[in-house]
């Protein structure tokens, strides 16, 4: 009998992302009417926004009609229009929940959310039963699959009509048992751009995890026309966005320009089509040039966006692109050293070879380590916090590029007082070439990020860090 008058409600099951619904029913005399599936209700109280694709009904006219035990590489929507099952769901992924069991009776008022990787089973226990499911992939050979027999003598599932009693296909007959079964392995994350300096500390982050993958621009082309099937994107919960065109004087002559919009904005509206449709998680890495620096203060995720220059033009589109994936995380920092050339390294050089630089003392913020940033997009995609802009820079009290040039002297053994601070405008008074405008405050507020759980390191004490390294003789 399916119960009525129930209020929609989210219950945990103990299998991470496996969530129980409770479902209203309205009926009378002539029957009945619910919402099977309701986007808007349903997201408020928490379910993924897993986007539907497809929908497959099967119908059972037999009392113990048994299917089972399939996991698929997508999400699933379970419910039944007609009738009655007893459902189990056996956790096939990878990680410490494997082998977890569920179990519970579905009727018209109930449904099921089940997460990709999660087998699913069912037995029917009325005739005519129509068991129905929203999927959000379509059917594919490429796919990894997984399977349990119904009988394991792991997950015991107390099924109510004995299986002996039921008939069972011969492809369920033969699933393995649990320790032979081939565990889901996790969505893949892809991180492009991975042969510049954040995809080189990238690569040091996410080192031995088989699920990570690195393409360099050469390996992929993301403005290519050929990406929508350059890989099967579903199995892929995210991609990291690590590369970027970042020459910001040579952004300004005709060839740059053009190079600095192919990178910056054309390379990220396709990963986000890419993404959008596939339900991906979009990491993209802003930068404090989208700002005119003209705040008198730490500038924030919602400040407006005021670019000076073509670098910050096309980085600020390329932002409000990204900003459309209903999953992102946009990543703005500042200052970024990492391995390769830089301002660090070239200090460290002009100091032991005994040159005394004139070093820009009017534009301030703080350093950032591409190895913070690498930190911080895995913390973003394992804390997955709300969607949106996040600044990630350097913590500590803000300096200028003079400043810094005297701590690097400083902490390679010279005397710091070598380094003479001198403005912009001097600075490029006698450039050959153009030259592209600067914001002065480049600070950005990192209060949002924090709350988060995430705590940027200090920028005096990476370069300490940075200093002692091996890579500075790289």
């Amino acid at each position: 009998m399916t119960a009525f008058g129930k209020a929609l409600t989210a219950v945990e099951t103990g299998i991470p992302g496996l969530v129980l619904w409770e479902l209203p029913v309205h009926g009378d005399s002539r029957g009945w009417f619910k919402e099977n599936w309701q986007r808007e209700k349903m997201t408020a109280l928490g379910l993924a926004d897993f986007g539907p694709v497809q929908n497959n009904i099967s119908f059972n006219d037999a009392v113990g009609t048994t299917r089972g035990i399939h996991a698929e590489p997508w999400d699933k929507w379970v419910s039944v229009a007609t009738g009655r099952i007893f459902g189990a769901w056996v956790d096939l992924r990878e990680g410490p929940t494997f082998g977890a069991v569920f179990t519970a009776e579905i009727d018209p008022s109930r449904a099921i959310f089940v997460p990709r990787g999660v087998g699913n089973s069912y037995q029917t226990l009325e005739a005519d039963t129509a068991y129905t499911y929203l999927v959000n992939d379509h059917w594919s050979p490429d796919a990894a699959y997984s399977f349990l027999n119904l009988r394991d003598e792991t997950a015991a599932i107390a099924w109510p009509i004995p299986l002996d009693e039921v008939e069972i296909s011969e492809k369920d007959k033969q699933h393995p048992r649990l320790a032979d079964v081939t565990p889901i392995p996790p969505r893949r994350v892809l991180v492009v751009g991975a042969g510049g300096q954040l995809g080189r500390a990238l690569r040091k982050e996410f080192a031995g995890e088989p699920h990570v993958e690195f393409a360099s621009r050469a390996e992929l082309d993301v403005t290519s026309s050929e990406l929508p099937s350059a890989r099967r994107w579903r199995d892929y919960g995210a991609i990291v966005n690590a590369s970027a065109y970042t020459a910001v004087d040579l952004a300004e002559t005709p060839a740059g320009r053009r190079d600095a919009w192919s990178a910056n904005v054309a390379g990220p509206a396709a990963l986000a089509r890419i993404a959008t449709e596939n339900g991906i998680t979009l990491v993209h890495v802003s930068s404090d040039y989208v700002f005119d620096g003209s705040a008198d203060r730490a500038y924030r995720e919602d400040d407006e966006i005021s670019p000076l220059g073509v670098y910050g033009q096309t980085k600020a589109a390329g932002d409000a692109v990204v900003g459309t994936v209903p999953r992102h995380y946009i990543v703005r920092t500042s200052w970024v050293i990492g391995e390769g050339k830089n301002f660090v390294k070239t200090m460290a050089g002009l100091a032991d070879r005994g040159v005394d630089p004139r070093v820009v003392d009017d534009q301030i913020g703080r350093l950032t380590f591409t190895d913070d940033i690498a930190r911080g997009i895995r913390h973003l995609l394992t804390a997955t916090p709300p969607y949106g802009t996040y600044n990630l820079t350097g913590s500590g009290d803000p300096a200028s590029w003079a400043d810094v040039a005297r701590a690097v002297f400083a902490g390679v053994g010279h005397d710091a007082g070598r380094v003479t601070g001198t403005s912009t405008s001097e600075y490029f008074a006698a450039a050959a070439g153009p030259v592209a405008p600067r914001p002065g405050n480049s600070v950005l507020a990192l209060e949002k990020i924090a709350l988060t759980g995430f705590a940027p390191a200090d920028w005096r004490e990476s370069l300490r860090a940075y200093l002692a390294d091996s890579r500075l003789t790289d």
